[in-house]
């Protein structure tokens, strides 16, 4: 395992993939958050008149509104949003006959989403689907507390149309990054292609390479972890191995480079859980870099790496969790041909990169 420089992976940035072609992207317009006299909820209430074919309310509810996809309504039923004679419940709920239900959607006010004239760096765009590099502090889609200033309002501002079938707020959404996550993300405009890459992602036939700044000096150069993940138990915001009702996840993983008693690592998640890659890494004891949720800092700063007194007007080398959506393939339904999207890493991980191996060096 070398211990320089890894100049194709966290040197100048990265390079874009041959199968990757740059877009233009739209003028630069500050998103913002909305309050919450921003959003309305339409309400749909039924009682259930005949034995249900599909019993899990879930299925059932996914069948009854086909506008909303089945993540969309397992995501309202996990946040409360749908309930059953006044009480939440698991997607996993057995519906019965005379069971009062009450759906919950959330809107925007006027209607729906709001399109927004937000910049966006384009990897590639065609008919059928947009790939973006995704910035940190971006939220994906809009959810409550991020109503606005999100990277699906960005799109729907610069396609003018994409598929619907993700929900009203998540219009053209088949997979998701964390907020502070950067990189390759793709959104749909066709509702047919949706469904086939939507199957993609859940039969695991894409194929996702992240990068990753991990906190202490790996020993091994690579090796799976296979460790299922699932709600930590009793922190509700935060994800965790659960060998008692976790879902399966793996994720294969490679060192790069190791600088100092740091590492930086390329990730292959198998499976696509929440917080897998961060979960992961955290239960092999390295967590990622300033990973607020899973890791041992908010922050880093030059000063903890030279071991100077820290200022507080020092200016910190990266305030987020060093994960990057490097590479995403997939296979394009339309076209009928292998596609690999690269995004550049983004310019506070490159910093970050280069201030360890000056502290290795002296």
């Amino acid at each position: 395992m070398r211990e320089g420089g890894a100049d194709g992976v966290l040197g100048t940035g990265g390079r874009a993939s041959p199968a990757a072609k740059r877009g233009r992207a739209t003028n630069a317009c500050d998103g913002r958050l909305m309050s919450e006299e921003e959003i309305t909820v339409e309400t749909f209430e039924f009682v259930v008149s005949h034995p249900p074919t599909r019993g899990r309310i879930d299925a059932y509810l996914a069948s009854r509104f086909p506008d909303y996809s089945r993540t969309f309504i397992k995501k309202l039923i996990e946040e409360g949003g749908i309930t059953v004679d006044g009480r939440a419940v698991k997607p996993s709920h057995a519906l019965q006959v005379g069971a009062h239900v009450a759906v919950r959607v959330p809107m925007m006010r006027g209607g729906g989403l709001e399109p927004e004239n937000i910049a966006l760096e384009i990897i590639y765009e065609d008919d059928w689907i947009l790939v973006v590099n995704k910035p940190p502090d971006m939220v994906v889609h809009p959810a409550k507390g991020h109503l606005a200033g999100t990277l699906v309002n960005a799109a729907a501002y610069h396609c003018q149309q994409l598929s619907g079938q993700g929900g009203p707020l998540r219009p053209g959404v088949v997979h998701r990054l964390d907020r502070d996550t950067s990189g390759v993300i793709l959104l749909v405009k066709d509702e047919s292609v949706h469904q086939r890459l939507a199957h993609q992602f859940l039969s695991r036939k894409t194929k996702k390479e992240y990068l990753a700044i991990c906190e202490g000096r790996i020993e091994l150069d690579g090796d799976v972890v296979d460790a299922p993940i699932g709600r930590h138990a009793r922190a509700r915001e935060k994800m965790a191995v659960r060998h008692d009702e976790g879902k399966t996840a793996r994720t294969t993983y490679e060192v790069v480079e190791r600088l100092g008693e740091f590492s930086v690592v390329r990730c292959f998640p198998e499976s696509g859980r929440t917080h897998q890659i961060r979960v992961h890494m955290h239960h092999i004891g390295h967590p990622i870099v300033c990973d607020s949720l899973y890791g041992v800092r908010d922050a880093i700063y030059m000063s903890d790496l030279t071991g100077a007194e820290h200022q507080p007007s020092e200016e910190p080398i990266l305030e987020r969790q060093a994960l990057h959506a490097r590479r995403l393939t997939i296979w394009h339904p339309v076209l009928k041909r292998l596609m690999c999207f690269e995004a550049k890493v983004p310019d506070d991980m490159v910093a970050l990169a280069r201030a360890l191996r000056a502290a290795v060096a002296q």
